[in-house]
């Protein structure tokens, strides 16, 4: 049951699709549920293999499981399943904690562009945690061996197709820019960068406007790129970058931490 729970958790997970995980960590007293019994849990809360229970119980835990999914934080429940009205409403005599741990896909960047910042920001991206896609002509797989995916032949960037909650950074050396940002506004990326002179910046959103691209979506744009931590090589802009993603990812604000009050 384990192998098959792992198999389908790990066809999941290539499908880039969301799931959550239930275990039972500990039973005391009557329960149908064992320790160590796990289920696998779909984005709708749908136990999809496993069990850890049913009825009430396997209701509390895919409650759990959706709240895990939104917030991306693990969480341990008891379960008291002699409490008909405040419990599982299942007087079995008995209680068991559940651990329930989201099993989220890394979060897309594609990478629009080649030189040292495309290369640096794909090195940076691979170690938080980001799959990268790297698409561009000349961009060179030795070079980038931490992209997932690197696309030459997309001249006209139709393959930027991204998905809900992806990143996007354009460093096209102006070639691709308005191509690239169109399909990026289009879609339902969560960050989208262009790495441009503020000159080259503003004539490409003034196209798109008017194009028919309102304020709102004009305003998802970020550029210039990145944090303002005086970043002057290719090296540390990449990095101003990495942090700018980091910060929308995690919900940071981006300010010194020293300069937080003590406990926060």
């Amino acid at each position: 049951m384990n192998e098959d729970l792992l198999h389908l958790q790990l066809q999941l997970r290539e499908a880039r699709l969301p799931c959550a995980l239930a275990t039972v960590v500990e039973v005391l007293g009557s329960s149908a549920a064992k320790t160590a019994s796990k289920a696998l849990l779909d984005a709708s809360g749908k136990v999809v293999a496993g069990w850890v229970g049913g009825g009430c119980a396997q209701s509390m835990v895919a409650q759990t499981a959706l709240i895990c999914l939104q917030t991306g934080e693990t969480c341990v429940i008891d379960i008291d399943l002699n409490d008909e009205v405040f419990g599982a409403g299942m007087p079995c005599g008995g209680r068991m904690r559940v651990y329930v741990e989201p099993v989220l896909p890394n979060p897309m960047l594609w990478l629009m562009g080649h030189g040292p910042i495309v290369e640096n920001l794909c090195e940076f991206a691979h170690r938080l945690d980001f799959d990268v896609v790297v698409n561009d002509p000349q961009a060179l797989s030795e070079r980038l061996p931490a992209a997932l995916r690197i696309i030459r032949d997309d001249s006209r960037y139709e393959l930027l197709r991204p998905a809900a909650g992806d990143y996007v950074v354009i460093a096209t050396h102006h070639r691709g820019d308005y191509e690239s940002l169109t399909r990026a506004l289009n879609s339902e990326a969560r960050y989208i960068a262009l790495i441009a002179s503020r000159k080259r910046a503003r004539l490409v959103l003034n196209r798109l406007g008017r194009e028919g691209f309102g304020e709102a979506d004009l305003a998802r744009v970020r550029s210039p790129a990145g944090l303002d931590i005086g970043a002057k090589s290719p090296a540390e802009i990449a990095l101003s970058i990495a942090g700018e993603m980091v910060l929308m990812r995690r919900g940071g604000e981006g300010g010194p931490l020293s300069e937080k009050p003590a406990g926060e």
